[in-house]
């Protein structure tokens, strides 16, 4: 029951992300008559490279979709723009186990839209395809071109062709450039970014920047006190033995638990996606006790004491409804480590029967919850079963919670 209330739980939020989360800015894009048509385009901060875009006419219109078929050029103002171009990529593999032993590139035509990063008499391009990152220049009115940048295998070492540098030298030549601001120089958008700046500044060239502001934090720290409701069950698989007699259900109990989480903060699809760290203080405890004909005095005492530091790692998507609220859901990968904590048996007078030392084995959690103000937050957390018991082969254990977080944003 507590899954199929989670699952309804996840799947109203994602509805409420379809009909909430569509954003459409003023924008406009360039046909294939060169007529600019401006409009309204949904803005969802593309990691990698649209082939495609949604637009509105108005706002009260239906959403309709452009393709890189029917439009040159398209912007959303203020914030980006992407140009269509026919140019060579090379898509040749960083990965180790699939690089080329080639050291040329391996170019195709295809047809592309890349991001605009500096628009002035040298531009400045990016294509991002997953793990592939490409950058692009254009001078004037010249042909768009890679910046030749290839990782490649020499006798099982990795060798690198960096003709970009050459190709910066031989196009970007200006009084105020030197070779020395290119021997260092390492492919990525900043460094790269850097240098077309300084060209357009040393011809006297006006230049758009289209490189977005970075937002200061990179990452939130969070204090996040809450309530557990918790359950503990364990069984022993070894039939018509004394310990089989041991099995307990040690049923629900509330227990507190304080986390600090840091998220980070990844840097496209408007901030949306976090991921998520959060070392947090839990406890279990509860006694149990049932008759029994295989223990003197014919009462079993059962009693666990269970404490851990949980490290739940994770990732988190938000539902922005306006500039102050939000919603959120979360999946963690939880590590769990026991410390000081134990399962006893005991008669009636309250002489050791049997211990069991905790070990703990991960788990998973999933949660939902409400944001504002990038301050406050309300969580709810369902934790899917744990094993405690993970040291011992004829002993199980199935250990769940529910949990409900106060969220507080330091910074």
């Amino acid at each position: 029951m507590r899954k199929q209330l989670l699952v309804i739980a996840l799947i109203t939020i994602s509805c409420i992300e379809s009909s909430s989360q569509i954003i459409f800015e003023k924008g406009y894009f360039i046909n294939e008559s060169n007529k600019k048509i401006n409009c309204l385009i949904k803005n969802i901060d593309w990691k990698n490279n649209p082939t495609e875009f949604e637009y509105k006419l108005f706002q009260n219109d239906t959403a309709q979709t452009a393709t890189i078929q029917t439009v040159k050029e398209f912007g959303i103002n203020n914030v980006s723009k992407y140009i269509r171009a026919k140019t060579n990529i090379d898509r040749s593999s960083d990965q180790i186990d699939e690089m080329s032993s080639e050291r040329n590139p391996n170019f195709q035509e295809e047809l592309l839209f890349l991001k605009v990063l500096i628009e002035g008499q040298a531009s400045f391009f990016v294509y991002t395809d997953g793990s592939l990152t490409r950058f692009f220049y254009k001078l004037n009115d010249s042909e768009i071109n890679q910046l030749v940048y290839k990782r490649y295998l020499v006798d099982n070492k990795i060798s690198k062709n960096d003709y970009f540098k050459q190709q910066l030298f031989l196009n970007l030549k200006c009084e105020g450039m030197q070779l020395k601001d290119l021997k260092h120089i390492r492919y990525n958008r900043k460094e790269l970014g850097r240098i077309f700046i300084k060209y357009n500044k040393c011809i006297s060239s006006d230049y758009i920047n289209y490189e977005p502001i970075q937002k200061k934090d990179f990452f939130n720290l969070s204090i996040r006190p809450g309530l557990n409701y918790s359950s503990l069950e364990i069984n022993n698989s070894m039939p018509d033995s004394r310990d089989s007699e041991l099995g307990s259900n040690f049923g629900s109990n509330f227990g507190v638990r304080f986390g600090m989480e840091a998220e980070f903060i990844l840097p496209f699809n408007k901030n949306k996606w976090r991921i998520i760290v959060e070392p947090t203080y839990q406890y279990y405890k509860s006694e149990q006790s049932k008759e029994t004909s295989n223990v003197s005095g014919g009462i079993l005492v059962s009693k666990v004491d269970y404490k851990s530091i949980e490290l739940p790692i994770g990732i988190r998507h938000y539902f922005h409804f306006n500039d102050k609220s939000k919603l959120f859901t979360n999946i963690s990968y939880v590590l769990d480590f026991a410390s000081s904590s134990t399962i006893e048996f005991c008669r009636q007078d309250n002489s050791m029967l049997n211990s069991l030392e905790v070990k703990s084995r991960p788990n998973v959690a999933m949660g939902f919850g409400y944001k504002f103000e990038d301050k406050y937050s309300l969580e709810m957390r369902y934790s899917t079963s744990r094993n405690i018991l993970g040291d011992y082969l004829l002993w199980g254990s199935d250990y769940r919670t529910i949990s409900i977080i106060i969220g507080y944003t330091l910074f």
